[in-house]
């Protein structure tokens, strides 16, 4: 082997080395994740997450008191750190993030080597080459790329905001509906004590004789119809709890305080609300994001329309030890494919999310206006029926202290307690209403609920 060809194997073999040396440096290594062998429900709230992370202004973190009873607000909070479906929403994020860091990277340079040796013939010496190139085309789309990614990862995080608020208000409206059920279900049997005192003491009377079968029957109907409402009020209940604890990640028969909702107060200037929810709302956000990284898309698949094309050198020996080097191009000749297909589905896409916000925008619209109606109606009608059930109450008293004194029948007196305890769940469902109705207004203007998305990023309590 003569000393050129020795000198070209060592420079062919100390490139591959190289080659080889920054391959798997840059290498990704792997490491186990298991999956979980049992399920992981906390047995009371005191287990679950119950601190909200600090925010930038103060750095203080805020802990919920758990101990005490939660308003509907704290529920909520609580099933944003909490929520099981929310967790495994991050993984949309990391895809988001791994297609940014992917749309950052520049594409490598393309390098050749080649060693023939001298087997014959009336060369002297063995003949290499070696080339360089890179892909120029792709630089070309690098910026709307890259741009396109950086808005459809803040379209994901804005996204993942949105429904951190659409668990918090399912938890607080099933929290008003756990607290006004409970009072509908506390009047409701104390009435049914008393029905059921009052058919026992039917039952004896018919029993001696004293009083007719047929008045019997009555109260006996009254007493069904109230322990028809008391299941119902109860089953109803009990699915409301069984899915407010699957959203804390508890049990399904952990039980804890609630206290008395305090619905926020309709804001003044709604209509300059309305105006400026998106700026606000994280749905209206997410899809302004991604109306932009359409955008971007497209301004990439036109610029796409330039044929690809790699630059690159070339550095040649031959068996006579002629040297030789040289630039070289290769491209394509946009004869068929022009990139038309992508530029239509980017322009497709463009107008869709385009007219997907348009519609969102205009359905929160009147939504929020819907609600306002409904809240008035509500505030309208509510005090009306408090007096008519302030009134049922007086009359059920009065009627109370005649039976008392032998002036008034027990079956009449138990109609005026039913008819009380009809007011009462009339009033119940008004506020119930109006709790409801306040607390989705809230979140169709973007009011009340963290700017920030909340959720923990593990799964450790």
């Amino acid at each position: 082997m003569t000393q050129e060809q020795h000198n070209m194997t060592r420079f062919l073999s100390g490139a591959g080395l190289l080659a080889s040396v920054l391959a798997i440096g840059g290498c990704a290594t792997y490491h186990p994740l298991p999956l979980a062998k049992e399920a992981h429900l906390a047995d009371r709230i005191g287990q679950i997450r119950h601190t909200l992370p600090a925010p930038a202004s103060d750095g203080q973190d805020r802990h919920i008191d758990v101990g005490k009873p939660l308003d509907a607000d704290q529920i909520g909070l609580l099933a944003v750190l909490n929520d099981p479906g929310l967790q495994t929403e991050r993984g949309e994020l990391d895809l988001a993030q791994a297609d940014l860091i992917q749309s950052a990277l520049l594409p490598n340079p393309s390098v050749g080597l080649g060693y023939a040796a001298l087997l014959g013939g009336p060369g002297t010496v063995g003949a290499y080459t070696a080339s360089l190139s890179q892909d120029v085309a792709s630089l070309v789309t690098y910026r709307s790329r890259l741009a396109a990614a950086h808005a459809h990862h803040e379209q994901i995080d804005a996204d993942l905001l949105w429904k951190e608020w659409q668990v918090a208000q399912k938890a607080r409206l099933l929290a008003v509906d756990l607290y006004w059920e409970g009072r509908e279900i506390a009047d409701s049997e104390t009435e049914h004590a008393s029905v059921s005192e009052a058919a026992a003491h039917l039952q004896r009377a018919v029993d001696n004789g004293s009083v007719s079968l047929s008045a019997l029957g009555s109260m006996l109907a009254s007493k069904a119809s109230l322990e028809q409402s008391i299941a119902t009020l109860r089953l109803a209940q009990l699915k409301n709890w069984h899915d407010l604890d699957a959203l804390l990640d508890l049990r399904p028969d952990v039980r804890f305080a609630l206290a008395k909702p305090q619905a926020p107060a309709v804001p003044a200037r709604l209509d300059a609300l309305i105006l400026s929810m998106p700026r606000r709302r994280p749905d209206l956000i997410a899809l302004r994001l991604g109306y932009r990284s359409a955008d971007e898309n497209l301004r990439a698949a036109i610029l796409g329309q330039f044929p690809a094309f790699v630059l690159g050198g070339s550095w040649n020996s031959d068996t006579s030890a002629v040297r030789s080097g040289g630039p070289t191009a290769t491209f394509d000749l946009p004869i068929f494919n022009r990139n038309q297909g992508q530029i239509a589905q980017t322009q497709a896409t463009r107008l869709l999310l385009h007219e997907q916000y348009q519609n969102r925008l205009d359905a929160a619209a009147a939504s929020v206006l819907a609600l306002q109606a409904r809240d008035r109606y509500l505030a309208s009608t509510l005090p009306d029926t408090r007096r008519m059930a302030a009134a049922a109450a007086s009359q059920a008293a009065s009627a109370r202290q005649a039976y008392t004194h032998d002036n008034l029948d027990q079956r009449t007196l138990i109609d005026y307690e039913n008819t009380a305890l009809q007011r009462r769940i009339e009033v119940f469902d008004l506020e119930r209403g109006l709790d409801e109705t306040r607390i989705a207004l809230a979140l169709e203007l973007g009011l009340g609920l963290p700017q920030t998305r909340l959720a923990p990023l593990d799964t450790k309590r």
